[in-house]
């Protein structure tokens, strides 16, 4: 017999709407197990009071007929980035360890009005920036199919939770591929939606536009399910996507069709390692894309090798726009010395670009997605992978006396996810393969998809995990 957390998010939310459970039990039974086995870094702040009253609330809810949606009742979890009103939110950083917001962002506010019960705040690196979650005075985020291994970052505390079955669905956020880095790390489904798909209200934090709220998942289903939740826009916001015509969940029931598929492994990004130039792409990396061609053609779509869209010029105009996006973040000036050194390192390098060099990289990194998009446009879809590697081990990226070199090492790791922050199309990260390790790692394989083509991209990816299902998994210790 199946406990909850064997369910996936939307059969969690099907035994309430049948009355099978009370979301009070189901948030009790999530409350329990994130206490009793958060060995993989996922929480830092429980809530376990609110958590309650909000499962309270939603079972009055249903009891009265008026239940906000599929996932009304369902557990869930927020990042450390996102506002929350009343709960510590720290941003991963000692310089806001004693910060409590009196607002939430838009986000935190659409998994309120949807009844999703917050069992506490996901761990996160220092601002969000790293792609490896091991902050300041709290344990790193692990991947729980090797603890010994990263979880990714920058949400690899959701990711962590997602994957150990603390809360069977979570929010993320993605400014270089900060959701589906942890996504494959962890063995799950990440998806990082279009620009403007989700309100970036109150704070409107990132002029650039990289940036944006998406879904981590067991399932496809699940995280377009957490996308309708968190889609649309507020009176205000700088970009919005427009409204699909039919529900994310909806779409994922829809057949695809026969799809152009793009495909390319070079890295876009290819820093300088000590064998020459390039990023090394490991063999079993290699595997999964490979096997995930094959599965896409065997699928009836038609797989086409393209080059990199985005040319070795735009890396600098990208980095140059993260230096002075972490240069823009409110840190108070008596707290900067509680920043790590790879912080520091990218502020001061952000406040280094004057103001008119700032505004000349916005306008290149916005004509070189232009192009990139223009290229792409014969194409339905585009195959890379996610990482260059498995889940390496927690620290191997990470170096506090070197943050240049740290920084290098994180983009070998991530050579393709920045390119669909830079452009803006939606991209999902699917968990379709596992190394022939004694404890197996996961490896994603990445999609993504038209200008706000959210629904088309997840038609095809339920397609391929209906074809290559890896629900099943289940990581040691679960």
């Amino acid at each position: 017999m199946a406990h909850l957390h064997d369910l996936t998010a939307l059969e969690q939310g099907a035994l309430l709407a049948r009355g099978e459970v009370s979301s009070l039990e189901l948030t009790e039974h999530h409350l329990e197990r994130a206490a009793r086995l958060d060995d993989v870094g996922a929480f830092v702040v429980l809530t376990p009071d609110l958590a309650r009253e909000q499962a309270r609330r939603a079972d009055r809810r249903r009891a009265e007929g008026r239940a906000a949606g599929p996932l009304d009742g369902v557990p869930t979890a927020v990042k450390d980035l996102n506002l929350t009103a009343g709960v510590p939110t720290r941003f991963g950083s000692a310089a806001f360890d004693d910060y409590v917001p009196d607002v939430s962002d838009a986000v935190v506010l659409a998994l309120e009005a949807a009844g999703m019960p917050m069992l506490g705040k996901t761990s996160t690196p220092e601002l969000g920036s790293p792609c490896y979650t091991e902050p300041e005075g709290a344990p790193p985020a692990v991947s729980p199919w090797d603890r010994s291994r990263m979880a990714g970052g920058s949400s690899g505390g959701a990711a962590a939770a997602v994957a150990a079955g603390l809360v069977p669905v979570a929010q993320g956020s993605d400014g270089g591929g900060s959701i589906r880095i942890p996504a494959s790390c962890c063995g799950l489904v990440g998806l990082k939606p279009s620009r403007g798909r989700i309100s970036g209200f109150p704070a409107y934090g990132d002029p650039v536009g990289l940036a944006t709220a998406g879904s981590i998942a067991h399932t496809v289903r699940d995280a377009a399910a957490l996308l309708d939740v968190m889609a649309g826009h507020r009176v205000g916001d700088p970009s919005w996507a427009p409204p699909p015509r039919e529900s994310f969940v909806a779409a994922c029931d829809r057949d695809p069709g026969r799809l152009r598929v793009a495909r390319f492994i070079t890295p876009v990004i290819t820093p300088p390692t000590t064998d020459g130039p390039g990023a090394p792409v490991h063999p079993e990396v290699v595997r999964a894309y490979e096997d995930a061609s094959h599965l896409l053609e065997s699928l009836g779509h038609e797989v086409v090798e393209v080059p990199v869209p985005l040319p070795p010029e735009a890396v600098p105009v990208f980095e140059t726009c993260w230096a002075v996006l972490t240069a823009l973040s409110p840190v108070p000036a008596d707290r900067e010395h509680l920043l790590r050194p790879l912080t520091r390192w990218l502020a001061a390098r952000g406040h280094a670009v004057s103001g008119p060099d700032f505004g000349l990289a916005i306008g290149a990194m916005r004509r070189h997605a232009a192009a990139a998009i223009v290229a792409l446009a014969p194409y339905d879809a585009v195959l890379t992978p996610t990482l260059a590697q498995p889940p390496l081990p927690v620290g191997a990226l990470r170096d506090d006396a070197d943050p240049e070199r740290d920084f290098e090492a994180q983009k070998a790791f991530t050579p393709w996810t920045s390119a669909w922050n830079v452009t803006g199309l939606p991209a999902i990260s699917l968990p379709l393969h596992w190394t022939d390790d004694p404890l197996p790692l996961p490896v994603g394989v990445m999609l993504a998809g038209r200008q706000a083509g959210e629904a088309e991209l997840l038609a095809l990816a339920a397609q391929v995990e209906a074809a290559a299902p890896w629900h099943a998994r289940r990581p040691p210790r679960w």
